[in-house]
């Protein structure tokens, strides 16, 4: 996967995340609001892992 496609779907899954946190407090339903931190943090780790591979690309170029 390219590091591109790692931040699109990192920030796609840190989207969700928050939206499910929404919904899940206004509903009052904490496994729907745990859902969303989980996915959240998968976005945050997707984007990371995209980053790193533009770090690593970045220093084979020099």
């Amino acid at each position: 996967m390219s590091s591109t496609s790692d931040k699109v779907k990192g920030t796609g899954n840190q989207v969700a995340g928050k939206i499910k946190q929404g919904v899940g407090g206004a509903a009052d339903d904490p496994a729907l609001k745990g859902e969303g931190k989980v996915q959240e943090a998968k976005g945050d780790l997707q984007k990371a892992v995209g980053n790193a591979k533009d770090a690593v690309k970045k220093a084979a170029d020099l």
